[in-house]
């Protein structure tokens, strides 16, 4: 059975913008945001997702075909 998506649009994006192999930095050139603020989706996304660091994250919402 799928997991239910429980991030938001925002971290969608940043997640699969990190799945692309994009750090910090190029993630948010490409959103318009600091990486500062990128770091922080980052921390709660592999918070929400109970993931111990950002490769595990992508694997975890590439599985459960939140990103691809």
């Amino acid at each position: 059975m799928k997991k239910k998506n429980v991030l938001t649009k925002p971290e969608i994006s940043i997640i699969q913008l990190a799945a692309n192999g994009l750090d910090n930095d190029e993630i948010g050139r490409k959103l318009f945001i600091s990486k500062h603020t990128v770091k922080a989706h980052i921390a709660a996304i592999l918070k929400k997702m109970n993931c111990n660091n950002r490769t595990q994250a992508v694997y975890v919402a590439t599985k459960n075909k939140w990103i691809e």
